[in-house]
């Protein structure tokens, strides 16, 4: 009989994952984090360009230079961060950023602190490197209370910040990451910053990079939501050279290096025309208003999200359950943390017509 490793057998599997693929014919999944868009024209241009040029071989370890000078440049323009090449590795999506972010930070037993609620893969990515993830409370609009977080960051390993956030969609404004980040610097406690959802936020609120407060910061940041690129898996992280070497150790046994072809496609992403973005942005704005004016209409209160495509509004188990019975597969707060319990992530990453489509059912539910 075979004998699983400890380490995976306690790891719950994702929440998301499971109603997403437990979606029945004729379900409006509402599950995945997934932009409906289409790749950007350009984009797809240079990968095709890249395989035509015959492209298709190992590139090194960390990315081509071409994209590693694109990141460089749009940490300083976007975000006014200042990165040289060597701090900066590319990876298989965000995804991978965190898990060799994990791996070089956590030893077995360090606290990894994050927001409660919170994306699913920060405590389990923490757990598998044999760190002890810890929730932090949330207040108004599920942004971390920041003396309450203080209070926890002594003795810790890692803190993660993800602004605009995954569920909720809170922006934690630009005070509380400055005083998050020097206070956890301070304390010798690495900032990991999940910044994947920067450029959608609404109602005027700009979402600020932490790294712009720290040295100890590490900026995690992909293509997959900007421009629509999520089966491309090409993300980034940006910190120290001596980070990037250390997780280079990791990534060159389990990778070896990101696509050539999503590398060349990114590298034409981050260094052409930007409207595409801002058109995206426009269009999660409306649905944005679509969603929260359709639940509120139903009596549904809850501080409407200020960047990201997610709602988390208030719904009980039994309520849940009744809404994915009537099609629309939602994800149940408590895959997201024990703040979470009570409510439910809604993406709008879907089309209108959609959206208006569960709208209508969920309306169904509540009114009988």
């Amino acid at each position: 009989m075979t004998r699983y490793a400890r380490r995976v057998t306690g790891l719950a599997p994702s929440g998301v994952r499971k109603w997403f693929e437990g979606a029945g014919p004729g379900s409006i999944n509402l599950t995945l984090g997934q932009p409906d868009f289409d790749t950007p024209d350009h984009v797809k241009e240079a990968a095709c360009r890249a395989l035509a040029e015959g492209k298709t071989g190992y590139t090194p370890n960390v990315g081509i230079p071409e994209l590693l000078d694109a990141i460089v440049e749009k940490s300083r323009r976007e975000n006014g961060l200042e990165y040289a090449p060597d701090q900066v590795m590319v990876t298989a999506g965000a995804s991978e950023a965190l898990l060799l972010a994990m791996q070089v930070l956590v030893d077995e037993g360090d606290r990894v602190l994050h927001a409660d609620p919170a994306f699913v893969s920060y405590a389990a990515l923490a757990s598998l490197a044999g760190g002890r993830p810890e929730g932090l409370p949330t207040g108004d609009g599920f942004r971390i209370e920041v003396e309450a977080a203080k209070e926890r960051l002594d003795g810790a390993k890692v803190l993660v910040i993800n602004s605009p956030s995954n569920p909720t969609g809170a922006v934690e404004p630009e005070s509380s990451v400055r005083a998050l980040v020097e206070y956890a610097n301070d304390a010798g406690v690495t900032v990991i910053s999940d910044e994947v959802y920067e450029h959608f936020v609404y109602d005027g609120v700009r979402a600020v990079s932490a790294g712009r407060f720290g040295d100890d910061v590490v900026t995690i940041n992909a293509t997959s939501k900007t421009y629509a690129m999520t089966g491309w898996r090409l993300g980034w992280f940006a910190g120290s050279a001596e980070l990037v070497e250390q997780a280079n150790k990791i990534h060159q046994y389990g990778q070896a290096c990101a696509s050539s072809i999503a590398q060349y496609a990114a590298a034409a992403a981050l260094r052409g025309p930007q409207d595409c973005v801002g058109a995206m942005q426009e269009e999660y704005a409306a649905r944005r208003e679509l969603v929260c004016g359709g639940l509120e209409d139903l009596g549904i209160v809850f501080p409407r999200p200020e960047g990201a495509f997610y709602v988390f509004p208030p719904m009980d188990d039994d309520l849940v359950r009744r809404v994915i019975a009537a099609g629309v597969i939602v994800v149940p707060g408590a895959s997201f943390g024990p703040a979470g319990t009570g409510h439910a992530r809604i993406v709008y990453a879907a089309s209108r017509e959609a959206l208006s489509a569960a709208l209508e059912r969920i309306a169904g539910v509540v009114r009988g």
